[in-house]
């Protein structure tokens, strides 16, 4: 099992942007991979949407997200987001141990 959180950063004037570099940039984001239980934490931009920067962010389960939340780098990012004004959206997934019947539709 994993659970993976979208994330939504929304902005204005390119912020959601900035802030994605910043977190990059100051590295936070690098410190959060390299957290226990950390699966994946990346970000991309829509092409329909510049305005707005989707985070991707998997953990391997509720646990590791609990102690990610209680971090002291969690202060920082909160900062971030207040100094690009953004606002968020997010979406939650949970993975099965099923088998992937999607395998068939992707090219390898």
């Amino acid at each position: 099992m994993s659970i993976s959180v979208n994330l939504y950063y929304h902005g204005k004037n390119g912020s959601a942007r900035k802030f994605a570099e910043a977190m990059e940039r100051n590295g936070i984001a690098d410190a959060i991979r390299k957290e226990e239980g950390n699966l994946g934490y990346r970000y991309f931009v829509p092409i329909d949407d510049p305005e707005t920067v989707l985070l991707i962010d998997c953990w391997r389960d509720q646990a590791a997200i609990d102690a990610h939340h209680a971090s002291p780098m969690m202060q920082q990012l909160a900062q971030l987001r207040e100094e690009y004004d953004l606002h968020m959206t997010a979406e939650r997934y949970i993975s099965t141990d099923a088998p992937d019947s999607d395998d068939r539709f992707l090219r390898q």
